[in-house]
């Protein structure tokens, strides 16, 4: 694991010197996954983590060919940033409150996820205007292996899960998700500082690596005043 991390850094900083340098000029296309990991001499995984973090850094974005994307007031959140970073860069004003961040057992949900460990690391956040009132509530469950477990005593480099999992070697290839509509419990409304029963869209997503096995899983309530799902086909690739 140590040389993983080792050789993506190197891979991601040779990358951002050339894009810096105007080799990979901005709104142009990297050379693909084939000729990168062919260039470097690595697997598809560590280049795949060198490519986040050059999207941590705000110096390309990927586009999946078929998938969705959330905004918040019209602006899209870069899951690989993560939404506090994202939210940060395009200059809004909201805080971030840790709710919950432990070690957990949740039989049903690895049922449910088909996963024969029942830990997880339990990170719930709510996310609120200047004014204390939540525009999101999140829950995210990350199975707890690896160089994850003990993740919530370690504590998150600067408040990011995505550079945790990243760090960590988990890396996002794919993701599914069910959006609805629902009124808020009283418990959320408590939370969030709305009224119960008003009307949130409810988005669960499953993320997965490219070995299929599940990096996280996420329910969040967002404001439908605020955050809209867009959906879209097509091709694509990194920017």
């Amino acid at each position: 694991m140590p040389g993983q991390v080792h050789k993506h850094h190197r891979i991601a900083r040779v990358l951002a010197d050339e894009i810096r340098a105007g080799v990979h000029t901005d709104g142009s296309r990297l050379p693909g996954e084939h000729a990168l990991t062919q260039r470097f001499g690595v697997s598809r995984t560590t280049l795949r983590q060198a490519l986040q973090v050059l999207g941590e850094e705000g110096l390309i974005s990927t586009h999946a060919g078929i998938g969705s994307f959330v905004t918040f007031d019209g602006t899209p959140l870069d899951n690989r940033l993560g939404w506090t970073r994202a939210l940060a860069e395009q200059g809004t004003e909201l805080t971030t409150e840790t709710l919950r961040f432990e070690e957990v057992t949740d039989q049903e949900l690895a049922a449910e996820l088909g996963l024969t460990s029942s830990r997880f690391i339990a990170l719930d956040r709510v996310r609120r205007l200047a004014n204390g009132q939540g525009v999101s509530l999140e829950h995210s469950r990350i199975p707890a292996t690896g160089d994850l477990s003990g993740l919530p005593e370690r504590g998150l480099d600067g408040g990011s899960l995505s550079r945790a999992l990243i760090t960590a070697g988990r890396i996002t290839d794919s993701g599914e998700g069910l959006v609805s509509v629902r009124g808020l419990d009283a418990a959320e409304a408590a939370v969030l500082h709305r009224s119960p029963g008003e009307s949130f869209l409810r988005l669960t997503q499953v993320y997965r690596a490219a070995d299929c096995s599940v990096t996280e899983q996420v329910t969040s309530l967002l404001d439908p005043a605020r955050f809209e799902l867009h959906v879209r086909s097509g091709r694509g690739g990194q920017l």
